[in-house]
């Protein structure tokens, strides 16, 4: 299928590996041209040499902590004018609801809420300027279903999934759309440290807290960074269009909701 997005430029947050570096991949494939952003410069450029050879398009990297806002302002500049946002940040650590003060909450909500509402405050507008425009933040499984050790994640991302509720009503009548991708279980190092959680709160293998928490998805495994990619790059095409302030899961059927 042709995904109209030869020519575009995207700026990817945290691509350097995981699920942000599944999106760069996928919009690659594309034709789009691409700004990576990780706090990590050698795994960046790594990933981003190997999105050249593969794909043949123009990568620019640029390694900042995008949290802060210099580095907001660094990666801002970089990027100039672009088609395609993907906001992308690791989540918080997981722990009890006891353990959370005013501090880690602040930190979450800079992460996962407060520097996605940036970055879409700062490229939206030239993108309904051009009248054309394409926002994918990637939110987490929890904003339908709570995960209890990660409450700080559960807040933050569900704050994020209503701003872009009303706000992405307001834009789409100038051709941009935003839209949430909700991942469940894939293997990423995530995955890897929460498996590692499991792992030392029950004292079993790392293979045996995988296992454990694989047998809770209908699908019976753990997602790919590749179908995850796939999901971003259809949302980002000429295709997803009329699709408006939706959050689209992809969790092999983890979340058990009727909607």
């Amino acid at each position: 299928m042709d995904l109209g997005l030869n020519g575009k430029r995207a700026l990817v947050c945290a691509s350097s590996k995981g699920l942000g570096l599944g999106c760069a991949r996928a919009l690659a494939g594309a034709g789009v041209d691409l700004v990576m952003n990780a706090r990590g410069a050698e795994a960046l450029e790594a990933s981003a040499a190997e999105i050249r050879a593969d794909f043949g398009v123009d990568v620019v990297t640029v390694a900042v902590d995008v949290t802060t806002e210099e580095g907001r302002a660094c990666l801002l500049e970089a990027a100039g004018d672009v088609d395609i946002l993907v906001n992308n940040a690791g989540g918080p650590p997981p722990g009890l609801w006891t353990d959370w003060e005013r501090e880690d909450f602040i930190k979450a909500l800079d992460a996962n809420m407060l520097t996605p509402i940036a970055l879409i405050k700062a490229l939206v507008p030239g993108m309904m300027e051009r009248g054309w425009g394409r926002v994918v933040n990637i939110t987490s499984q929890s904003v339908k279903a709570p995960i209890a050790v990660l409450g700080l994640s559960n807040s933050a991302r569900a704050g994020l999934t209503g701003y872009v509720a009303g706000t992405s009503r307001q834009v789409a009548g100038k051709g941009v759309t935003i839209n949430n991708l909700l991942p469940g279980i894939h293997a990423t190092d995530r995955a890897v440290s929460l498996d590692k959680g499991v792992s030392e709160a029950q004292g079993i293998s790392m293979e045996q807290a995988k296992a454990q928490r694989a047998a809770g998805i209908p699908a019976g495994r753990y997602g790919t960074i590749e179908e995850f990619g796939a999901t971003c790059a259809f949302l980002c095409s000429k295709h997803a269009g009329f699709i408006v302030g939706q959050n689209i899961l992809l969790d092999g059927g983890g979340v058990n909701a009727t909607l």
